[in-house]
């Protein structure tokens, strides 16, 4: 059902009150390709798979989700009227390209990672797209973050800001009643000193948050030493390029928004048949 409404949405948005050409255009049998001009991994396919159902038009894949594709290659061949091509043609290709523009990003991080570690996304996704973004993060190897406020009792800064860190034991054995049996806590901290003081108090997973190598180095070592069972998670500002460092600390996993909101587009285009 998320497939079908989300093609709802994007075909109501953009078709309006219908599509002018349709008053000057006679319908006739139709058929083109969508074609990759640049390199990615694909993404996409089920929600691309909804909006041909709802227009009546047929999608013949050439390749399937998080295979990569490079200029030149056929990534589907659809047919239908040409009325309902041309009508689906930019919902379909925004949904490939946005979907394929995260796989591909979040693919760059997992190889990058080499399997040393776990790569993970986070919330910072667009209004309304959360899940769609989510599920493209997941088709280039990318394991999710939470997918809301419901499924985790994380608390960040701004959380921690208006509690008592005095008594954070406290709380947490408050919360321990009242949170799902199966719902982890997690504490974002930003030094080792923060760091102990959550692991002592008993939360499951400690994020270390924009901290020094060598910072995260000590934390990890503390945790091994005296928590072994909590899950460490390194966040904020891990590049590419800088992966490797946060690997060789010990931790868990790493978290990037980037791999979203940093997505950069290929270039896929429609052709019909002449």
């Amino acid at each position: 059902m998320e497939y079908l409404d989300f093609a709802k949405e994007v075909l109501a948005e953009d078709l309006g009150r219908g599509d002018l050409f349709e008053r000057v255009a006679e319908p006739r049998k139709a058929a083109g390709k969508i074609v990759a001009k640049s390199q990615g991994i694909l993404a996409g396919v089920p929600y691309a798979d909804a909006i041909a159902q709802i227009l009546g038009i047929e999608l013949v894949w050439q390749m399937s989700d998080g295979e990569y594709f490079e200029p030149g290659r056929t990534i589907a061949r659809v047919y239908g009227d040409s009325i309902s091509l041309l009508k689906a043609e930019r919902s379909l290709l925004n949904t490939i390209l946005h979907a394929s523009s995260i796989a591909t990003k979040a693919r760059a991080f997992v190889e990058a990672a080499g399997g040393e570690i776990k790569i993970l996304d986070t919330r910072k996704t667009r209004p309304r797209l959360r899940i769609f973004e989510k599920y493209a993060a997941r088709v280039g190897g990318v394991v999710n973050h939470r997918m809301g406020l419901d499924d985790c009792l994380m608390l960040k800064d701004t959380h921690l800001n208006v509690l008592d860190l005095n008594d954070l034991k406290g709380f947490i054995q408050e919360a321990r009643k009242k949170i799902p049996f199966t719902a982890k806590i997690e504490i974002e901290c930003e030094s080792l000193e923060m760091a102990r003081s959550a692991m002592e108090a008993g939360a499951d997973i400690i994020m270390c948050d924009n901290m020094e190598i060598e910072e995260i180095k000590k934390v990890v070592e503390y945790r091994n030493q005296h928590y072994p069972h909590i899950l460490l998670e390194a966040s904020g500002n891990i590049t590419l390029q800088s992966i490797q460092a946060y690997i060789d600390t010990g931790i868990d996993a790493i978290s990037s928004g980037s791999i979203v909101h940093q997505a950069t587009w290929p270039d896929i285009s429609m052709k019909i048949d002449a």
